[in-house]
């Protein structure tokens, strides 16, 4: 039963990736159809990340009330409501509207979900899991430019994952019997004794929400604006720099999945500090004027990257304790959302001032605060223990 629980968590993940890129794939025809600047899509981006937030931070509450199962369950439901609206939508007003159950549903079936798998798990499970929610992020744009390419509207694109996130409700509503015959509803329980007001009170938890917002900091300004530092500093055809640009995304989803293998046997903290030298090592590539050493640089930090996130998260129980997991949980994934809502957008507004060239400077700047974090973390709670 276990091993049929892990399957739906897995498709889970897979459904958790597939609406995140839809909207940068789709924008280019949404704008012209709305009649709307084709800056609008950072209104609507914003109203689904703060839904994301909100519904992180309330995680933990929604668990103890309602249980693992029943927030997957609603959480993937809002999503695909949100979804059907954007397939149907014909003004920006109504993207606004359906952007935040959109939003909403993104936000605690992570946590809920991460949480889950950190406590019940081992450790190359949550690696081998975020690499399905990679296949994800990466098959939605794929479905999108099929529909479009195939003379269909960009509704359609939303129409079909819609009917896949409709899929996975009914499965994850099943699926109901074969979660009561895991622990989960004992932990769930002690988790009453924790609410998020007291998480930044314990020893390292502000240093480990600084780790999550630098990570996804990191991740998020290397990932937008990759094709512009090759297209502008090394002068690269703008159809070869987007090709050249998705190695960093492959060499996540091909990192975890690696990762997956060895994680038990090195452990989340020697897998996280391998894969922060990795990083390191990938933005001084970048500073070489050379075209091949700057998409080796993506490359290495893309691998580097990939098992950072998993092995923060799968510590969480063992920092902090059981009890404590699911509030801290909401709290690290809400700090991980800002950090990608703000951090990629403020580096384009000083790119503007300094030039593309600072690049690297930043990358390799939130790759060594992000070491400094961990280390705290690590003296002030995996130390302690």
């Amino acid at each position: 039963m276990f091993s049929l629980l892990l399957a739906v968590i897995y498709a889970a993940f897979i459904s958790l990736g597939l609406p995140d890129a839809l909207l940068g794939s789709a924008w280019p025809t949404m704008y012209r159809v709305m009649n709307v600047p084709v800056s609008y899509a950072g209104i609507v981006s914003m109203i689904i990340s703060c839904g994301t937030v909100i519904s992180s931070l309330m995680s933990d509450r929604a668990v103890r009330r309602l249980g693992t199962h029943l927030v997957t369950v609603i959480s993937v439901g809002l999503t695909a409501l949100g979804l059907f609206g954007f397939s149907s939508a014909g003004a920006f007003w109504q993207l606004c509207v359906w952007a935040v159950p959109y939003g909403l549903g993104a936000g605690s079936v992570d946590a809920a979900l991460n949480n889950y798998i950190a406590l019940y798990y081992r450790s190359g499970h949550m690696n081998w899991l975020h690499c399905f929610w990679g296949l994800g992020a990466m098959a939605g744009p794929y479905i999108m430019g099929a529909c479009l390419t195939g003379g269909y509207s960009f509704g359609a694109g939303y129409r079909v994952v819609f009917f896949i996130q409709l899929a996975l409700t009914i499965v994850l509503v099943l699926s109901r019997p074969l979660w009561k015959k895991t622990p989960a509803g004992e932990a769930e329980k002690t988790g009453g004794k924790s609410f998020l007001r007291r998480v930044l009170k314990m020893t390292g938890a502000p240093v480990t929400m600084l780790a999550f917002f630098l990570y996804c900091a990191l991740e998020g300004t290397t990932g937008l604006w990759a094709s512009s530092f090759l297209v502008l500093r090394h002068n690269i055809a703008a159809e070869s720099a987007a090709s050249m640009a998705s190695l960093f995304y492959i060499g996540i989803t091909a990192g975890r999945f690696l990762s997956g293998f060895i994680s038990d046997k090195l452990g989340d903290r020697r897998m996280v500090s391998i894969g922060i030298v990795c990083v390191l090592f990938g933005t001084v590539l970048l500073f070489v004027p050379v075209e091949f050493s700057a998409v080796a640089g993506l490359v290495f930090i893309g691998l580097g990257c990939a098992p950072v996130y998993p092995g923060l998260l799968h510590q969480t129980p063992v920092r902090f304790g059981a009890e404590n997991a699911q509030a801290v949980m909401g709290m690290q994934m809400a700090c991980a959302y800002v950090g990608s809502m703000t951090m990629p957008a403020f580096f384009g507004k000083l790119s503007d001032l300094l030039g593309m060239q600072i690049y690297p400077v930043i990358l390799m700047a939130f790759a060594a605060l992000l070491a400094f974090a961990v280390w705290n973390a690590n003296r002030l709670t995996l130390d302690r223990k």
